[in-house]
Formats: C-alpha cells, structure tokens, sequence
C-alpha cells in the first residue's frame, strides 16, 4: 500500500474512482438500481481504447467484437428498464433478504481469496470483485430509499456496515484483478457481473421491474446473456490473457 500510494498514477486513479461512487450515488438516489449500475458500460469502451494505446497492442476483430456484444447487452438492457422499471418501497423484509444473502457471498469471497490468492487468477478476482461491488450498489441504493421514507434503524445501520466491508473487499479482489490481468478485461468483468447482481437484487428482491410486461422479462435476460458472452469473449480472445498466448504460439509452430 505504501508503493502505490508513491505512485501518482494510482493515487489520481483511486480518486476518479472516488469521484464515480458520488456520481453513482447522486444517480442511485434519482433513478431505480436497473437503470443506475448497468450505464458503466461506458468505461468498458474508454479503458478498452486506452490500454491498447497505452500497451501497443492491436485489439484484434474477435476483441473488438466481444467488446461489442457487451456494450449492446448493456445500452438493450438499460434502455428497456429505463421505460419499464419503476422505485419501490424497501421494506424490513427485502433489507432482511438482502443481508441475508451477502452474508453467504461474503464468506464464499473470503474462502476463495483465502484459497487462490498466491495463484493469480484474474477472472477469479473480477467475479469476485463485480459480485461485491453489485452488493455495494444494492446498500446503497437500500439506505438511500430508506432515508428518502425517513427510516433509519438498525437494520439500516447495519446495511452501511455491509456495504463498507464490501466496498474494501472488492477493492482488494479489484487490485489483485489489475495485478493479474489486462485493465479492459478487468472493466469489462465488473461492467457487467456488477450490473448482473445488483440487476436481479433489483427485480428479484427490491421489485423494481414488478410493473414489466413480459417481453421486457425476456428481453432484460436475452441482453445479459449477450453481455455475459462479450465479456467471455474478451477473457478468451484479449491479446494481454494467457488464453490468447498459448494460442499465438500454437499458430507460429510449424505446420500451423
């Protein structure tokens, strides 16, 4: 933690990403969790186009493609939500529900990093990070709503307590994913298992598509199968992974 914090790269880094959780929670306050998480997608674009200048590498047409599913999973999924989805009150029962569940993904994400942090695996720390991180979004969301009833008791406390130890865990699981793996294919991880998790805490606990007509259900799980494939695509095709490695040197042996 010292070395980094002597590297103004990440220090301007960790503030822009400071920056991104107000606006994200200023958004989260005006518009349901559906709508707010998946717009990321954005920086899926910008950090893919950064890196390969950055690292000259040439993103090659199933890169670029891969990248391309995600993005349109993404702006399918939020456009649809944005006409259809609706706030709805956050009672006991759902932060209850909600606390609940956390409480078996955080110790899942313990045992997984207690287990696998000497190995390195990327999509590891980027499931495990884009996972908290939707936790993260939903508390948020939870505590907002309830101050906006004008409720603020202990099952409340307890969801900013959750929501703290989530954000610091999927940092560490962020930092090892930047560690281990290219950034784009970071981003585009947490650019759509984030908006996946907190989508369904969205619809499945919260209700915020209850008053969805059907070809919206449908459509809203067409489009996030899309984005899952991108983000797989990226994992096997990204010139920066091991996959695409081992491939390339397949491909100059000869008789290949």
């Amino acid at each position: 933690m010292f070395s980094l914090i002597k590297r103004p790269s990440w220090v301007i880094g960790t503030v822009l990403l400071g920056l991104a959780v107000v606006f994200q929670i200023g958004s989260l306050s005006f518009s349901p969790l559906i709508i707010v998480q998946p717009i990321g997608v954005v920086g899926l674009v910008i950090t893919s186009v950064l890196n390969s200048r950055m690292s000259r590498v040439r993103l090659g047409r199933r890169v670029k493609i891969s990248i391309g599913l995600a993005v349109a999973g993404i702006v399918i999924f939020v456009t649809i939500a944005a006409f259809t989805a609706a706030d709805r009150p956050v009672t006991d029962t759902k932060l209850t529900v909600i606390l609940i569940t956390f409480a078996v993904v955080l110790a899942v994400a313990l045992g997984l990093f207690l287990l696998l942090r000497h190995r390195g695996i990327a999509l590891i720390y980027i499931a495990g990070a884009g996972v908290l991180y939707g936790f993260v979004a939903t508390f948020a969301k939870a505590v907002i709503g309830r101050l906006q009833q004008g409720e603020f008791e202990l099952l409340t406390w307890m969801c900013v307590a959750a929501l703290i130890v989530g954000a610091l865990l999927g940092m560490v699981f962020v930092q090892n994913a930047y560690s281990s793996g290219p950034p784009d294919l970071v981003v585009a991880g947490l650019t759509v298992i984030d908006p996946i998790v907190a989508v369904l805490i969205g619809i499945v606990v919260l209700g915020e598509a209850a008053g969805a007509p059907l070809w919206a259900v449908f459509a809203f799980i067409a489009s996030g199968v899309l984005a899952v494939f991108g983000v797989l695509g990226l994992a096997k095709f990204h010139p920066q992974t091991g996959v695409s490695a081992l491939d390339a040197q397949a491909e100059k042996k000869p008789g290949n």
